[in-house]
């Protein structure tokens, strides 16, 4: 297959590449400040739909929402996110959420029923805020710092991964904790996947290990035992994601290249 982005290589590193949930679309985004859709067709031409520019606003990650209809962007230091409007097709500056006080939002992450938008901030700060309005709807706490969390399939829980190596459960209607446990031999946590039939959390770590554990040992135990503890990288599993039949778990390594492997 030919690059999907041929029409328009970025001028600088990606930060994202995502297909459409519903149509042959796919997304690029990164550092040069820009959003770029193109139409996945057939291995000769992979066309340029449009490219978005964000002035002065180098992009840390961008999201199609679950319907399709938008993309989130946020930046890699402003405390303000973009919303790009597919259907209208204009951009949404959200300059400041009301109750969220975060020098910077970079990650978050959008519930798979469409209802929610996590922010995941800076000393262990989770806020939840309406995916319709943009509004805040509450803030959890985790102790220590928060570097990356997880809907279950079913957007009833969120999976928070601490830097600490702690994995809290949160119930996402009442916004309590239910549970939390620790990732075995974890240093420092760093990503965080439930998968699609909601059998398996995998969790990776700094030292480039990702344990996959079953999803009701996480829910009963303090300390569960891995199902499996995959060791190929090297250096830190910065992403894990599985495929949407859950045969397949992707775990890579941002911090050299080619280290990616398929378990």
């Amino acid at each position: 297959c030919l690059p999907a982005n041929q029409e328009r290589f970025a001028n600088g590193k990606l930060v994202t590449v995502q297909f459409h949930p519903s149509a042959q679309v796919v997304m690029t985004a990164g550092h040069d400040r820009s959003v770029s859709l193109f139409q996945v067709k057939n291995f000769s031409l992979n066309p340029k739909i449009q490219s978005i520019y964000l002035e002065s606003f180098p992009i840390y990650k961008a999201h199609f929402s679950v319907d399709g209809e938008q993309v989130i962007a946020t930046g890699t230091h402003h405390s303000m996110f973009f919303v790009y409007d597919m259907i209208v097709g204009s951009v949404i500056p959200i300059p400041k959420v009301r109750g969220v006080e975060e020098k910077f939002l970079r990650n978050f992450e959008l519930s798979p029923d469409g209802s929610f938008m996590l922010l995941i901030g800076t000393s262990g700060y989770l806020h939840l805020l309406s995916m319709k309005t943009k509004e805040l709807i509450s803030t959890m706490k985790v102790n220590g710092r928060s570097t990356a969390s997880a809907f279950t399939p079913d957007s009833s829980k969120i999976y928070s991964y601490s830097k600490e190596g702690e994995v809290f459960i949160w119930d996402v209607r009442s916004r309590k904790c239910l549970h939390k446990f620790e990732d075995e031999g974890s240093l420092e946590g760093k990503c965080v996947a439930v998968s699609k039939n909601n059998q398996y959390v995998a969790c990776g770590s700094s030292s480039g290990v990702v344990n996959l554990y079953t999803t009701d040992a996480c829910l009963k135990e303090n300390h569960p035992k891995p199902v499996k503890a995959i060791m190929n990288l090297v250096t830190s599993a910065t992403c894990v994601t599985f495929n949407p039949t859950t045969e397949i778990l992707a775990v890579a390594s941002r911090d050299t290249d080619e280290a990616v492997k398929l378990v």
